[in-house]
């Protein structure tokens, strides 16, 4: 008889008690399951309706336990919640009641304070290790960390979006209450922490769901990666969307941001999930729900999503910044000045407009608050994505950067910044997986092959020169120094910006709105938001290298300007070089409500 007649179980190894587990197996594909423990127990697990196996049996916390395919294969748990090491060795039954939370009235972050710090947990040793940054990311002004993906992966070393086990924090990084320690340290510093997660694909090496659950995917339709995962199953939407809520219910985090949702077939899912996330938190917390997506699919943001990571903002940046135009850049080579323009008004600069490719992408999202768009210089994509993974302050006029930093900081968009932005880190951030035998030969080669159509790379003796992905040295090259000096002036830059971004903007931002924004010249724009006090926030920028006419607003208040104004041309009406002037027009006295520093 069926334990149960549900349309779903519970997807893993679930502790009904301290002593008891119960273990279920979506294996549509396999006439018989076992449960194979560490004491030499073979386990049947008893076959429900619609491809479920499942038995409840005495088995406390720290049991190592495999599934047995058929009597073929054995097999990690898809939904493990921890591994006795890598993806191919045994899981762990997990108690998530057995960590105790010190910080428990913590409540998280409304949206709008956001001011996010991304940062890969191996590169900087672990979650141990992550914690001794809290500190200095807190005195910098940074309000959250987001972390790359944790989802186990193969080998010791990678970016994390080759994860095959989402369940399962990356062993080599610590245990799950070492990870819940972070969050709860995180906490205690007033800090909200994000986790970005990878529901799209799984990783090339150590899934094993093809062999006893072939509808997991659907092979009508691919991705970058392979089949896609088939989200019109319910029990493969109940896998990810138990994820999600595992994460932010069981672990505490106060955010996800989901990677490349452009690669899944079936956006309602993506509706859906967001309901359910917003159904079962409690309503006092504040949880965040963030995109990246190349579709740029402004209605979206309206179905329970709070932004989008603006890549067509950083990519207009970068042309300025940089003159570079191959490949993903090409789309903004001919006018950036006016694409910058457009993102500070609108949000998107594609919105239905024709990509290079001869195709329209994205939609209207000139209605959407500034809030919905999360801006950046530089993320883990933008630096590691390059051959030799080279940083922003490496490749553009250093002031030209710092006033880019400028309106980074004080726009009314979310900011986002990368580990090591803040000391101008000359460690680069490659690409680094660790890859064993034809798999690693095969990363190795598509590496290189990826910067084929790039002008610097046609020569295939130069492709051969860029870093090895499985290389140990490369993974150590990509580990940033991050210094506790006060000396750098990168540093004391983000921190000023930040103070005054708290001080004057973040008190104002809900309910701000664009009013539009003006090209005062090839590199140079001008744009107004009215804030929700009524105040008008202004940024002048030039990033060119000629001044630039500028009739300044008489009566604001000056914020930010870089140069200052002695150094610089403001006062004879003329905008500088390499410069950016920040001002407020208010409506209400320049003070802070309480409970708004960071």
């Amino acid at each position: 008889m069926p334990l149960r007649t549900l349309e779903t179980w519970p997807h893993g190894a679930i502790m009904l008690d301290a002593e008891h587990t119960r273990f279920a197996l979506w294996a549509p594909d396999a006439f018989y399951v076992s449960v194979e423990l560490e004491d030499g127990q073979s386990l049947p697990l008893l076959p429900q309706d619609d491809g479920w196996f499942v038995i409840q049996t005495r088995c406390p916390a720290g049991t190592r336990y495999r599934y047995n395919i058929d009597g073929e294969i054995e097999v990690p748990d898809p939904a493990s919640r921890a591994q006795a090491g890598d993806i191919h060795r045994q899981s762990v039954v997990v108690d998530p009641l057995a960590y105790r939370w010190q910080h428990n009235t913590w409540t998280g972050r409304p949206w709008h304070q956001a001011v996010i710090y991304e940062l890969h947990v191996g590169a900087l040793g672990g979650f141990s290790e992550v914690e001794q940054h809290l500190a200095r990311l807190v005195e910098l002004g940074v309000t959250a960390i987001e972390l790359m993906p944790l989802a186990q992966f193969p080998g010791e070393r990678n970016w994390g979006y080759d994860g095959v086990l989402p369940f399962a924090p990356q062993a080599s990084y610590g245990s799950p209450e070492q990870l819940k320690h972070l969050i709860d340290t995180a906490h205690g510093h007033g800090l909200a922490v994000v986790l970005d997660v990878v529901y799209n694909h799984f990783g090339p090496d150590g899934n094993y769901l093809h062999r006893y659950a072939k509808s997991f995917f659907r092979e009508d339709k691919h991705t970058p990666w392979g089949a896609a995962i088939d989200f019109r199953r319910r029990e493969v939407r109940e896998f990810f969307i138990e994820n999600a809520l595992m994460w932010l219910l069981e672990y505490r985090f106060d955010g996800l941001r989901l990677d490349a949702v452009h690669a899944i077939e079936d956006p309602d899912f993506l509706q859906e999930l967001a309901q359910r996330v917003r159904q079962q938190i409690d309503p006092a917390r504040h949880v965040w729900l963030t995109v990246e997506n190349e579709h740029n699919q402004a209605s979206l943001l309206e179905e329970g999503f709070d932004a989008q990571w603006n890549d067509d903002g950083h990519n207009a940046l970068h042309v300025l910044l940089t003159g570079e135009t191959d490949a993903y850049y090409a789309d903004f080579a001919e006018n950036p000045t006016a694409q910058l323009a457009r993102c500070l008004s609108e949000g998107f600069v594609f919105q239905g407009h024709v990509t290079r490719h001869g195709t329209p992408r994205g939609e209207p999202s000139g209605h959407l608050p500034p809030s919905a768009f999360v801006l950046f210089l530089q993320n883990h994509d933008q630096i590691g994505n390059r051959a030799f993974g080279e940083r922003l302050h490496q490749l553009a006029n250093p002031q030209a950067l710092q006033a880019a930093t400028a309106l980074l900081l004080l726009s009314p968009m979310i900011p986002l910044m990368f580990m090591g932005d803040e000391f101008a880190a000359e460690q680069p951030f490659l690409f680094f997986t660790s890859h064993q035998g034809e798999l690693a030969e095969l990363v190795r080669k598509g590496r290189r092959n990826e910067f084929a159509a790039f002008s610097a790379f046609t020569d295939p003796h130069k492709r051969e020169q860029i870093p090895d992905p499985n290389a140990p040295q490369t993974f150590e090259a990509s580990r940033p120094t991050l210094t506790s000096t006060r000396q750098s002036a990168m540093h004391d830059l983000y921190r000023d910006l930040l103070q005054i971004r708290h001080q004057y903007i973040v008190p104002r931002l809900p309910g701000a709105q664009a009013l539009g924004a003006d090209v005062l010249a090839e590199g140079a724009v001008s744009a107004r938001w009215l804030l929700g006090d009524g105040s008008q926030l202004r940024i002048d920028l030039n990033l060119g290298n000629t001044p630039v006419v500028h009739t300044p607003q008489a009566d604001a208040k000056v914020l930010f300007e870089h140069p200052p104004t002695s150094a610089g041309l403001l006062d004879r009406g003329t905008l500088a070089p390499y410069c950016a002037l920040v001002s407020l027009t208010a409506a209400a006295p320049l003070l802070p409500p309480d409970g708004e520093r960071p």
